[in-house]
């Protein structure tokens, strides 16, 4: 897959079908609109994602919200999706004080040679948000590009939509979360060294940083699974400040591996959250933290038998 930051670097030959949007998540929704631009892949088109290199809101209802998915993780999901190009825009003030028409005709036309375009029916795009699907389908004969505009995907009578995952997992609900995804919600980042004190326990833990972006559920012991190289391993995840040993001021991501001997140490490990076992606690001696670690693991062990 191409990946492409630089609008000046932008230049495609081939016609591309191109489908628009903040895409955090890469969620069932947002899998629809792919799906559309990969069909076209057969008539000889680009599949392409266009979004926006945005910061994320870090306020949600008095929260910190971040993002369902590091910019990282997002390229990587559209690549495994067989994505051909993806378009991480830097959201600058040129960009976003754009007419509508001219975002069409200087960036869809001129840069991505657009011949196809799949957005959700509330798409908004150009200064003020001036820009809608009426626009994109006025124009189309004027730009010579054919459309689909979708219908937001849903669950249960709700639409699918990034707001009502994030608080799915602002309230632990990993297991609804991947309901609404389509995938786990996972964590993806290099393993760093930590204190090694799960090692002194018997639980040797793979210590993660998240990135400071990142949305994460609240802080607790979850059932999960670990991609590694290829390979497929079930573990337990706490995530949290570990408050019996240290209080760290920052979030850390702590998972143990079963079955799984050797050094992780700089390794990329993708930690997918299935179910939420128990909040974080302060214990009064490390005995105490030791014994329920224990108590943790058989839950989780017998969760995840259920599981397979």
């Amino acid at each position: 897959m191409e990946f492409v930051t630089d609008l000046t670097q932008l230049k495609v030959e081939k016609r591309s079908a191109v489908t628009l949007g903040k895409f955090d998540g890469l969620h069932r929704g947002h899998q629809l609109l792919i799906k559309q631009v990969l069909q076209k892949k057969q008539e000889g088109f680009l599949a392409s994602v266009f979004t926006f290199n945005m910061p994320p809101n870090r306020l949600l209802n008095g929260q910190s919200r971040g993002t369902i998915l590091t910019n990282q993780e997002r390229r990587a999901l559209a690549e495994q999706f067989q994505i051909d190009l993806m378009v991480q825009c830097p959201f600058t003030k040129e960009v976003s004080c754009m007419e509508p028409e001219d975002f069409i005709r200087d960036i869809l036309v001129e840069k991505l040679n657009v011949g196809f375009i799949a957005v959700g029916e509330d798409f908004r795009f150009g200064y003020k948000r001036k820009g809608d699907v009426n626009l994109l389908l006025r124009l189309a004969e004027k730009y010579h590009y054919q459309m689909a505009v979708l219908s937001k995907e849903q669950y249960q009578g709700r639409d699918i939509s990034s707001s009502y995952i994030r608080e799915r997992l602002l309230e632990g609900d990993v297991e609804l979360a991947e309901t609404l995804l389509g995938y786990p919600f996972f964590i993806s980042e290099k393993v760093v060294h930590g204190k090694q004190f799960g090692r002194t326990m018997g639980i040797p833990t793979a210590n993660q940083i998240p990135d400071a972006g990142k949305l994460l559920p609240p802080n607790g012991v979850y059932a999960s699974r670990v991609l590694l190289e290829g390979n497929c391993y079930y573990g337990m995840t706490n995530i949290g400040v570990r408050p019996t040993v240290e209080n760290t001021d920052r979030k850390n991501v702590e998972t143990y591996l079963f079955d799984y001997q050797g050094e992780l140490y700089e390794k990329e490990l993708i930690v997918q959250l299935l179910h939420y076992e128990r909040p974080e606690c302060k214990f009064d001696s490390a005995e105490m933290l030791k014994k329920q670690l224990y108590l943790d693991l058989a839950a989780t062990k017998k969760w995840l038998h259920l599981l397979q």
